[in-house]
């Protein structure tokens, strides 16, 4: 029988003590992890929740990541708690500091700029020390390069870097792209993808073109 990793683990290789996958270490219900999606930090890595900053119920907004990404030491995702109006005299959000002043927080929030859930896709590499802004959609497959600040959506596939981050180049061709995001292989059972492992992890891009074609 095969040593498939488990997902439900906190660390997955005791010979690399820094990961973690962190669907097992968080607490907050609005943050939404896949299976063998890792964080890796020699601070803590079981310390993901403490990246996800400015949070706060109130505004009920989520941290969506899907399967098989990788996040590197120093990942910050700011959340839409960190918006201010900006409409008014003042950016001052006198609104959260309680007392009285807590008495306006309800209409004061109808008017935050609020952009929604963030958003990682499937098998994203997030670089060292990347900010990602609220309400950011990061696409399937996209990597995103260390010191980046992602502000606007990252396409599936793509290489972006850079503050603010922007697409430098696609990963593949058009069609190779398509046919990645219509098999969707983070889907399949455990078994499927421990036998697709030698074409996933192949360079040869041909190879696996044709046998995508094949399987869809």
């Amino acid at each position: 029988m095969k040593n498939i990793p488990d997902p439900n683990k906190v660390i997955p290789n005791e010979k690399i003590p820094s990961l973690c996958y962190i669907k097992n270490v968080i607490k907050n219900p609005n943050i939404i992890v896949g299976d063998f999606t890792y964080y890796d930090d020699v601070n803590g890595a079981e310390q993901f929740e403490k990246h996800v900053t400015h949070h706060y119920p109130f505004i009920g907004d989520k941290l969506i990541i899907g399967k098989f990404c990788a996040i590197a030491k120093g990942v910050e995702f700011v959340m839409n708690g960190a918006n201010h109006r900006m409409n008014c005299a003042t950016t001052y959000p006198f609104y959260i500091m309680g007392g009285d002043w807590g008495n306006a927080l309800a209409p004061v929030t109808n008017e935050l700029p609020l952009k929604g859930d963030t958003v990682v896709g499937n098998d994203v590499w997030i670089g060292q020390n990347v900010t990602v802004m609220p309400g950011v959609h990061i696409g399937d497959g996209a990597i995103i390069g260390a010191n980046s600040v992602v502000a606007k959506d990252i396409p599936p596939y793509t290489i972006a870097v850079g503050n603010p981050c922007k697409v430098v180049k696609k990963r593949f061709d058009d069609e190779l792209t398509d046919l990645l995001l219509k098999f969707k292989w983070w889907n399949k059972s455990i078994e499927e993808i421990d036998a697709l492992i030698p074409l996933l992890s192949s360079s040869d891009l041909d190879t696996l073109k044709a046998k995508l074609r094949s399987l869809l």
